[in-house]
């Protein structure tokens, strides 16, 4: 089974899934969306995988967010774009595995995938 984690390495979760998936035995693959970007097709696909439309998906804190122009009536597509220019602004981690993917917030959410 690949699983795979787009991540920052730097965030508090995305650590803390790592250590979960360590103290497991489990073996995964990190990306660092940040080095590796989404593009706007991967993205797509992969939040199609979650279930969530991408508006549920996004960092609304972040002071990217309002330089990204977007909102609730948005479209799927426009947020899409926002994303893939701001990677801030992704809510993270995203687990993936095969044609499932979760955002595991919390991190014991990724578990339910694999």
């Amino acid at each position: 089974m690949d699983i795979t984690v787009y991540e920052k390495p730097t965030c508090t979760t995305c650590r803390n899934l790592n250590k979960l998936f360590e103290d497991k035995g489990i073996d995964w693959k990190k990306v660092n969306y940040f080095i590796e970007p989404f593009t706007e097709k991967k993205l797509a696909s992969l939040l199609k995988k979650t279930g969530m439309r991408p508006f549920e998906v996004l960092r609304r804190a972040e002071p990217e967010f309002k330089l990204a122009g977007i909102d609730k009536d948005s479209s799927d597509k426009d947020v899409i774009a926002a994303m893939v220019k701001f990677p801030a602004i992704i809510q993270r981690p995203i687990v993936e595995v095969g044609d499932k993917a979760v955002l595991a917030r919390p991190i014991e959410k990724a578990l339910e995938i694999l």
